[in-house]
């Protein structure tokens, strides 16, 4: 019998822009997620995954991290492709 997952119990507020918003449903999407909530999770167990210790993050504010642009502020390209 499989193990049942422990409840959730902490909430987790994030405002995203509608671009962002976007970016998360159509990554959603694609990947076939059954909820908004589910894909954002495993975005998060990706990102702490990928070796997150190479990014430099001191001295940088809340705005300065956004999910549809690149470091340096150029927007992402469609599809993942970023050159």
């Amino acid at each position: 019998m499989a193990k049942r997952a422990e409840p959730r119990e902490e909430r987790l507020q994030l405002m995203l822009d509608r671009e962002e918003l976007h970016a998360v449903d159509d990554w959603r999407f694609r990947m076939r997620m059954p909820s908004r909530s589910a894909a954002v999770r495993e975005l998060i167990r990706l990102g702490l995954a990928a070796d997150a210790g190479q990014i430099e993050t001191s001295g940088k504010h809340s705005r300065d991290f956004g999910i549809t642009r690149l470091a340096g502020g150029r927007k992402r390209a469609p599809g993942g492709d970023n050159r």
